[in-house]
């Protein structure tokens, strides 16, 4: 197919581009930022330059990662996160309609899916852990998540009002940065992101990959979302004893973990306060996360212990 994708200049567009490719595709980079996947240098939120991109292409897919996030809000106005994050997105799906795209994949957040209340139960000492799907209202908590939320809805409305397929891919963290908040974290990073792929992280790989799947099966599904996240091991009734006692649960789970780590001088989060519950990916989608936190877990006994 000719596929547009924007944000190739990213994290994630560095590594699905390439993929994209090898599967045979044929793909226009789209980013403001220039880079060896970005062929159009340029902004989402430029109607025009949207508009030609698609229709000059002929584009068959959009595959839709570019945004601001997160990081973002520190140094830039809300008004640029409404121009990048939602009137980007209406300007792909104006282009996806003018010029019959048939495929549309939208890259969200589970960020938007922690509302005030949920981050204020965390810092109040929650009773147990909240345990997040698809089916929840978001009541997103900053400008970020509101913006992706508006764009989620854009994709929806015109889905109904137009027809093309679009799936959008809440995909938790996979960013290379260490956390932001680093500072309050004992642990190390390799060793902090080994303990979120138990409920809150996923390869860049995993997220490249979850994006080719949701290609191939976007006319089947008409419209749907998804939470893309390494898979979990823990079920809703742990939920409270993960608050009291993470690393007791995480044992239950997976008995060689407290000597791999002692051996690496890792640590467990004293307290595990959420887990996005990506088995509908699976189950519908039919995608699931190659790596895992027992492929830590086995990666760490693999190591020479001298």
């Amino acid at each position: 197919m000719r596929i547009l994708l924007t944000g190739s200049s990213g994290w994630l567009g560095s590594a699905l581009a390439p993929l994209l490719r090898r599967l045979g595709h044929d793909v226009t980079g789209l980013d403001p930022v220039p880079s060896a996947e970005t062929r159009i240098v340029g902004s989402i939120a430029d109607r025009d330059l949207v508009m030609r991109a698609v229709g000059e292409n002929r584009t068959e897919a959009i595959i839709h990662s570019g945004a601001l996030h997160k990081p973002n809000i520190d140094s830039h106005a809300n008004s640029d996160f409404i121009a990048a994050n939602v009137q980007g997105t209406l300007n792909l799906l104006d282009a996806a309609v003018a010029a019959n795209v048939q495929r549309f994949v939208f890259t969200s957040t589970t960020s938007l899916m922690i509302s005030q209340a949920i981050r204020d139960g965390f810092k109040g000492g929650a009773r147990k852990a909240a345990w997040l799907t698809e089916a929840m209202s978001p009541e997103p908590r900053n400008i970020y998540g509101v913006t992706k939320l508006s764009a989620e809805h854009l994709c929806r409305l015109y889905h109904l009002q137009h027809g093309p397929p679009v799936v959008v891919l809440r995909t938790a963290r996979f960013f290379p940065e260490a956390d932001d908040m680093a500072h309050a974290i004992e642990q190390s990073d390799a060793n902090t992101k080994a303990n979120e792929l138990l409920f809150r992280r996923l390869t860049v790989e995993d997220a490249a990959q979850a994006h080719v799947v949701a290609l191939e099966k976007a006319p089947e599904l008409g419209f749907d979302i998804f939470i893309v996240c390494a898979p979990t091991p823990f079920q809703p009734e742990d939920c409270e004893a993960l608050i009291r006692d993470a690393p007791s649960v995480v044992a239950r789970y997976f008995p060689e973990f407290p000597a791999l780590y002692a051996r690496k001088g890792w640590t467990m989060f004293s307290s595990i306060d959420r887990i996005y519950d990506a088995s509908r990916a699976r189950d519908r989608l039919g995608f699931a996360c190659r790596t895992r936190f027992a492929d830590v877990l086995a990666a760490l006994a693999a190591e020479d212990p001298a």
